[in-house]
This record gives C-alpha cells, structure tokens and sequence, in this order.
C-alpha cells in the first residue's frame, strides 16, 4: 500500500497518532476500507506501535502502508496471532526508519485456509529422536513424537516437515534437515550468518548465539527499548534470529505452496510484498531476501516464475475474481 505525497510529507511533524487523527488520511483510509472499519482498523494500527518503541521511530507513511496492505489481506497485525508484522527497518539510503510489511507462517495459513481448497495444511518441527523415516520419493514420514509437550519443547530441533492435502485427495510433503533450514538462511539472508564475520559489524557464529554467548532473551527488549551498540544491529536485523523456528516454518510453507499448492490472488499480493518496505509511489523495496527463486532476478521475474509453476498444477482451476487486496491496491496507486 502506498500513501500519497501530500500526506506522507507532513508525517515528519506529528505523531502516529494525530497523523491518523488527520482528516485527509482519515479520509483516505475511510475510502479505502469503509468507514464502519476505520475506528477498528486505526486502533489495530495506534496498538501495534504502542508496543513496540522502535517501530514508533518508523515514517508514519511506512507504517500506515504495512498496515493497509495486512488489512486488506484481512490479516491482524497483533504480535500475538503472528499473521504479519511491522518491522522496523533502518534505511541508510533515506536516512530515516520504516515499516517493512513481514509476513507470519500463521498468515500463510490463514490465506490458504480461506482459499477453501485445502483439507489439510501443517507445519511441524521435528525433536531429535522422533525422526523414523522420511521417503522423499513417495513423501512418507514416519515419527514418535515426543509424548510430553513441556519435554518435546526442550528437545532439540532437528528438521521441518510441511504438509498439505487438498479437498480431491491431491497430497503434496516436504522435509528438510535444520543443517539444510541453517544453510538456506545463510544464503538467502542477508542479515544471517552461520560463520562468526569481522569487520565494523562483527557477527557471532549461529552456533555461538545458539549457546547463549549472545543475550538472546534480553536483547529484543532493550532493541525495541532503543537500548543497543549499533555495531549489533546484525542481530536485530533478521527474524532468524528473534524467531528461528518460526521462519523456518514460514520458508517451507513458502516452497511447498508457492511450487506445489493452490493460491489465490490474496495469496500471491502477500508473496509478492513479502518483506518489503512499500514506497510512496506504491513501489517495493526489498529489505531481506529470503528465499532462493529471488536471488536470481527480480522480485517480479520471480512472481513470474512462481506463477508459472502453480499454474501447472491448477489446471482445472477456474479464473478467481479480484480480491479485496488487489482492488485495495489498485485504488491506493492510482
């Protein structure tokens, strides 16, 4: 979602809250999302932010496009429910702070869920010893999951498995090794680094920061409390680090349904903004790149590709009329 100039300039003098409290964004937004959801959807935006003192130092413009975008996927951007995220994103080019627009696995499963094609759609981490078998040529899987839940979440992580059934019986698995998820992200992000790097900005290995030598459980707070050396921005920079598992479920959610699974057009607006930092102009920049099939060539080169891919799976599938999220933003980039 993009907001206009003229709105967008005056966000340097006033808070989140009387930006919104403007009548001429109220009136955009009103537009945009209807009036009886504005109040809501305002609310939503004013508590977001409220908990998160970082994000309160993003351009108003940045946070009010995340948000649009995630309203208009009708997805909440609670922290709690883990559908989408605002995060904060220093941009060196600009010299200011914005919003990036990051979607959550759970919003992935939302999106499919809504689709009303899938009968079954999971995502698991598997503990060392559950692991039987897995056949990737029939995508069998055979496990012994931990019985007690307090202990399978003190267990360590070995893999991921994804999985999906749809409503005619069509089945579709994944699993991939933690060894495979660690060497994804360390070529994928580029905030991430599994080897411990010099220069100005000094990274620890992954495998020091698993055992603690980094203050994981302290270092988000002071972050989002302003409270860091900004030679450590490195560790506030990626979700890999704030929430390994859950990007991990996110990636093989990504590679299973954007090469395999069925997506709406809600589904695919969501992809293609995953990540990114949506310009006044209703462009997007990318702040972190996540996943294999962009790195070698543009975001739109890689929708390009993926809808290729699922369009050969749906080959009966019926042409789906425009979504609100696609009509949302053709009217904010007009």
């Amino acid at each position: 979602m993009a907001v206009s100039n003229s709105l967008a300039k005056s966000q340097q003098k006033t808070t989140l809250t009387a930006y919104l409290s403007n009548d001429a964004v109220k009136n955009q937004i009103n537009s945009i999302i209807g009036g009886k959801n504005g109040p809501r959807f305002i609310s939503s935006i004013i508590s977001a932010v409220n908990a998160n003192s970082t994000l309160q130092e993003c351009t108003n413009a940045s946070i009010l496009s995340s948000a649009l975008l995630g309203e208009s996927l009708k997805l909440s951007p609670s922290p709690q429910l883990g559908q989408f995220y605002m995060v904060p994103f220093n941009n060196s080019k600009k010299k200011c702070k914005e919003a990036q627009f990051q979607l959550g696995y759970k919003g992935y499963i939302q999106l499919a869920i809504r689709s009303g094609q899938y009968k079954k759609l999971n995502v698991l981490a598997i503990k060392e010893g559950e692991l039987i078998n897995f056949n990737p040529l029939d995508e069998e899987i055979e496990v012994k999951l931990i019985a007690d839940e307090s202990e399978r979440e003190k267990a360590k992580t070995i893999g991921y498995y994804a999985m999906f059934e749809y409503t005619n019986g069509f089945k579709k698995a994944m699993y991939w090794s933690k060894e495979k998820m660690l060497a994804h992200a360390d070529k994928y992000s580029q905030a991430f680094s599994l080897k411990a790097t010099g220069g100005s900005c000094p990274k620890v290995s992954y495998a020091d920061y698993e055992a603690g030598k980094v203050p994981e459980s302290e270092m988000w707070k002071d972050y989002e409390k302003g409270n860091y050396n900004p030679k450590d921005n490195w560790m506030y920079s990626s979700f890999w680090y704030k929430d390994f598992d859950g990007m991990a479920y996110k990636t093989m959610l990504r590679q299973l349904i954007s090469k395999w699974g069925v997506m709406s057009i809600d589904m695919q607006t969501a992809l293609d903004s995953d990540m990114a930092v949506i310009n006044e102009d209703g462009t997007k920049e990318y702040v972190e790149i996540d996943e294999g099939m962009i790195v070698e060539g543009s975001a739109e080169e890689v929708q390009n590709v993926e809808n290729k891919e699922v369009a050969d799976v749906q080959v009966e599938a019926e042409p789906q009329p425009q979504t609100t999220a696609e009509a949302v933003q053709q009217s904010f980039f007009q």
